[in-house]
């Protein structure tokens, strides 16, 4: 079918255009929720949101902190109709109202930016957003569409191809999309979920240089953030959740850094320091590598470049140039069109995910959901992937459930993930920061020879920063080589020894981390020789 969104479209019956509502005076309350409590089946026991009350002023951002699984999502989730809550209330302009579904919320002014991604892969751009409105009739506004997403984008400075197909996009390529896909509707109450996670540090303060401007207009923004230079930059008020308990809200200004860190976990963090790394033997080699796009574009052309044991090398690179194609063809995820993979000196150019993971490569993919775990199995059976067909872990293709269940309470334990019960609790409901650290977890407990991270710290607290950083650096001691895939600078310089730009699927420069400049690896990054 030459066109899968017009059938779909076809089928819809004519929807309701939201009324036309007065502007909301700054300061009045736009959204408000009470009481609300939110349980999911094999976590009754344990609820999610505890009783919260949460508002929204016009005129305001308001910040949403808390550590991974605290209910911060799960409660923007129930805002915009993605969950439906458990007990509570919610208000929308002081009237009592019932949000059984995106689109209610849609109707009411209340859009959200997912952390995860919820686009339809095989369509493009114009088409997801168009899959989201009301037609009077069976036409089919792609032209209408495309040309308000191209303003949109020149306005907010998103830069994406409204032609693309989704599949054919990086992660932060997407994130700009969901970003301009609930834009479009230009909602009262606008809620996102770590919108800077995949951003670079100047596309991040451009965001939030429009979230300012969107709420002096009128509108209400919340924004869901680790990172608490984001909180004092841009946020009026701050709301703080702690394991599905509310904390505290207050104003920004009456706050300060410390007083958050205590209220969200406990105490001051700060993270590890690296040591001069004692590398040892190559352990991944690429040669001349050439990989394609999803569109038959070259995406990855004739990069160069080894780890050695004991050595972390990081890639740094703005979404879209080459990186998740060359994680890709590392991993055997994508084909090699010309040049070479070694792993310990062994070709493994165009090996399958499994060969190659047999020499002794851990991953931590881009995309933890729709590559990194089964979402629909237990925790349990994610934790095992890649054991299950070896012993202790199974017997004569028997699974040998005591073990797997002390194993993977192991892991829960070391690495501080919130999981209610192992066999039935599926992956999918765990928090993003929980599956993050499952996928550390499984990728790393066996000391692997080599890792492939790509963006291991995304959407993680500053706690679970910490520890993954720890993590990463015990591992290098031990003689591990680390390729180091992020657009966060300061992870870059934290973690690596040297670092590598990538800019167009080249690689346009490579030096110790030590002598590099924050300032000259961003100008890289841009495309510039500093």
């Amino acid at each position: 079918m030459k066109n899968p969104l017009k059938k779909l479209l076809s089928s819809k019956r004519k929807g309701k255009k939201p009324a036309v509502a007065r502007k909301p005076r700054r300061g009045e309350t736009l959204v408000r929720a009470e009481g609300i409590a939110k349980g999911f089946p094999g976590v009754w026991e344990h609820l999610i949101l505890d009783h919260i009350n949460f508002d929204v002023k016009a005129g305001e951002v308001h910040a949403l902190l808390g550590e991974n699984g605290a209910g911060k999502t799960v409660l923007a989730n129930i805002l915009s109709g993605f969950y439906s809550l458990t007990k509570g209330r919610i208000y929308v302009k002081g009237k009592p109202v019932s949000i059984k579904s995106p689109k209610d919320a849609l109707e009411l002014g209340i859009g959200m930016v997912h952390q995860e991604f919820t686009l339809a892969r095989p369509l493009t751009v114009t088409e997801n957003v168009a899959l989201g409105l009301s037609t009077s009739n069976f036409s089919f506004p792609l032209s209408e569409v495309e040309k308000k997403l191209k303003e949109l984008s020149e306005r907010y400075g998103l830069k994406v191809d409204p032609k693309a197909r989704i599949e054919e996009l990086s992660a932060g390529e997407q994130q700009r999309v969901e970003i301009l896909k609930v834009l479009y509707h230009e909602p009262e109450v606008l809620i996102l979920d770590e919108p800077t996670s995949v951003l670079t540090e100047d596309e991040a303060k451009s965001l939030f240089s429009i979230l300012r401007a969107m709420a002096k207009e009128g509108r209400g923004v919340v924004f869901i953030t680790h990172k608490f230079e984001e909180v004092f930059e841009s946020s009026d008020r701050v709301t703080v959740l702690r394991l599905g308990k509310l904390v505290g809200t207050m104003k920004t200004s009456k706050t300060n850094r410390r007083e958050l860190v205590r209220m969200m976990m406990g105490g001051e963090i700060s993270l590890p320091k690296k040591k001069p790394a004692k590398v040892g033997k190559i352990a991944l080699e690429v040669k001349d590598l050439h990989v394609l796009g999803e569109r038959g574009v070259p995406a990855v052309r004739g990069i160069s470049l080894t780890v050695r044991k004991g050595e972390i090398l990081g890639i740094a690179g703005i979404a879209g140039n080459g990186q998740s194609e060359l994680v890709e063809a590392i991993t055997g995820l994508r084909e090699v069109t010309k040049g070479k993979v070694l792993i310990f000196g062994k070709d493994m150019t165009n090996r399958s995910p499994r060969e190659i993971a047999d020499m002794g490569m851990g991953h931590i993919p881009e995309e933890r959901r729709r590559i990194g775990t089964a979402e629909g199995m237990t925790v349990a059976e994610n934790f095992i992937m890649k054991d299950y067909r070896r012993s202790p872990f199974s017997n004569r293709s028997f699974l040998n459930l005591p073990f797997i269940t002390q194993h993977s309470k192991k892991m829960i334990s070391e690495h501080n993930i919130l999981v209610p019960d192992l066999w039935v609790t599926e992956t999918r409901i765990l928090s993003g920061g929980n599956i993050q650290r499952l996928i550390l977890a499984r990728e790393t407990w066996w000391e692997p020879r080599l890792i492939v991270a790509t963006h291991p710290t995304y959407g993680l607290d500053l706690k679970a920063v910490k520890h993954t950083h720890e993590l990463f650096l015990k591992l290098k001691k031990k003689g591990t080589a680390t390729l180091l895939v992020s657009e966060d600078l300061e992870e870059i310089f934290s973690l690596s020894d040297r670092i590598a730009v990538i800019f167009e699927g080249k690689i346009v420069g490579t030096m110790d981390a030590a002598k590099a400049r924050v300032h000259k690896i961003g100008l890289m990054m841009a495309g510039s020789k500093g």
